[in-house]
């Protein structure tokens, strides 16, 4: 694994009287991308938990393994490698403002926890558990990974009296959900903490500083987003963590970076397949090992993880036939097809509306074999900058030197003509789950594009199409 414990031990001294930042009374593990970590004491009581040790059972990138071979890492390190990053920020913070922001041991230990403890409720197959398969089985109920990881932080704390007290705990929660809530409003002091590790101001927080450093060296990918010179240059000013003017083009670098994995990686056509494949087989399987029911309580959602796949693949349960049959097949690479995929017009994306099964049968031609909406999968799939489409870097501030206190934005144009215009891409992607429809499909869908938009534009030719081109070619016409 990429993160791993070594031998020695910790001193058998009164932890709470330690120092965090005294490496005596550390736990050292050496990490493939950010050398060695130390988990001080009250974060290692977190660690060897059986809550967060199921996160080395969570691979990060879900199935994207199965295209990108070296893609395998998982949640463990990625949370490893957050609550080092959460460190060094605010080690730095403190060292260059640390008199004039007050930061404390309070400030620091919070801080730490929220980056270690941040994914500890996500489920199996990263996002696709949450945003694919219980959408279809819990009849519109909502939730979220970082809801449950507040419920299994208290859970941890009750279940194994960890000695952390309510003010920390408040905290350390509210820091997890702060891209999702907002900065928190009941501290009314140091809010540019919360900037950190989950930051609902601009989404420049360590988080993403660990996953696309990590998920890019792990498929392989390059990537020249620094955030060592982010790290290295940023300052809080009126309460709010802002960066060098002219760090503007690094910061830019992340938000590409991280569409850049989206479109080659998270959502790659295969990947989506896969992903596809194996929501129907969990759906399938759903009645019988009531998966679904798993979500509501911390003592028993810790039990999720990817070895739910293996559990269904090797079950001997004729009520799991149908979910093996779709696990074999994507053993056997025998996916859903990809028949066709179209962007959506930037003109059009403020109105658009994801497209279903049903809009593409609606759409068919009576010369092909007639379609279901069950032989067939739409994928909607949605890449932007962290903003919708607006332009991210509009919200964050900056500082033109050291010497400076007064915060500013900076506008696209004042930079360069060369930056993007347009910031999200809308892909629909069309798939047949049965290999003799995939030319019906792929018409179909061409059949909506000219009804909806007054055009096509085909981006793959299906190998049935291409076949028929150079059929076409090679008897000049006649086919």
């Amino acid at each position: 694994m990429g993160a791993t414990y070594c031998d020695e031990e910790l001193p058998s001294k009164n932890f709470a009287l330690a120092s965090t930042d005294d490496r005596r009374f550390t736990k050292h593990i050496h990490d493939n991308v950010h050398g060695n970590i130390y988990i001080d004491p009250l974060s290692l009581k977190f660690v060897d938990t059986e809550q967060f040790q199921r996160l080395r059972d969570l691979k990060q990138l879900g199935f994207s393994y199965m295209v990108y071979p070296g893609a395998v890492h998982s949640r463990f390190e990625h949370s490893l490698g957050v609550y080092w990053l959460a460190s060094e920020a605010i080690n730095r913070l403190k060292t260059y403002q640390g008199l004039e922001l007050d930061i404390d041991h309070f400030d620091t230990q919070t801080v730490k926890l929220a980056g270690l403890l941040h994914d500890l409720g996500h489920g199996p197959f990263s996002h696709t558990f949450e945003r694919e398969f219980l959408p279809r089985v819990c009849n519109g109920q909502k939730w979220s990974h970082e809801e449950m990881s507040l419920k299994m932080i208290d859970h941890v704390v009750d279940e194994h009296n960890i000695d952390i007290d309510s003010e920390s705990l408040k905290r350390v929660k509210e820091m997890i959900i702060a891209s999702e809530n907002g900065t928190s409003k009941s501290f009314k002091e140091k809010l540019f903490l919360y900037d950190i590790v989950a930051n609902g101001r601009n989404g420049i927080d360590v988080d993403k500083f660990d996953y696309i450093v990590r998920d890019s060296r792990a498929c392989g990918l390059g990537c020249n987003f620094q955030f060592q010179r982010v790290l290295e240059t940023m300052r809080v000013i009126d309460d709010e963590i802002c960066y060098r003017a002219k760090e503007y083009l690094t910061i830019q670098k992340l938000f590409a970076a991280r569409a850049d994995l989206h479109r080659m990686v998270y959502m790659h056509a295969k990947v989506k397949a896969i992903e596809m494949m194996f929501v129907d087989a969990m759906t399938k399987a759903n009645d019988v090992l009531c998966i679904s029911s798993y979500i509501d309580e911390p003592a028993e959602y810790w039990k999720l993880d990817d070895t739910i796949l293996k559990a269904i693949e090797t079950s001997s349960s004729q009520d799991l036939k149908e979910s093996r049959d779709l696990i074999l097949r994507i053993r056997r690479r025998e996916l859903y097809q990809f028949c066709n995929e179209f962007a959506v017009p930037k003109d059009k994306l403020e109105y658009f509306k994801n497209v279903t099964p049903q809009d593409i049968v609606c759409s068919q031609n009576s010369s092909h074999p007639i379609l279901h909406e069950e032989d067939i999968v739409v994928s909607n799939v949605k890449i932007d900058l962290t903003r919708g489409r607006n332009n991210p870097l509009e919200s964050i501030s900056f500082f033109k030197d050291y010497e400076s206190n007064e915060k500013f934005n900076i506008k696209d144009d004042l930079v360069s003509h060369l930056l993007p215009t347009s910031y999200q891409d809308m892909i629909v992607r069309v798939y047949s789950k049965k290999p003799h429809l995939v030319e019906a499909v792929s018409e179909a869908f061409e059949n909506f594009q000219l009804k909806i938009y007054g055009k096509k534009a085909q981006v793959h030719a299906t190998p049935e199409k291409k076949k028929r081109k150079r059929l076409r070619h090679i008897c000049g016409g006649g086919v």
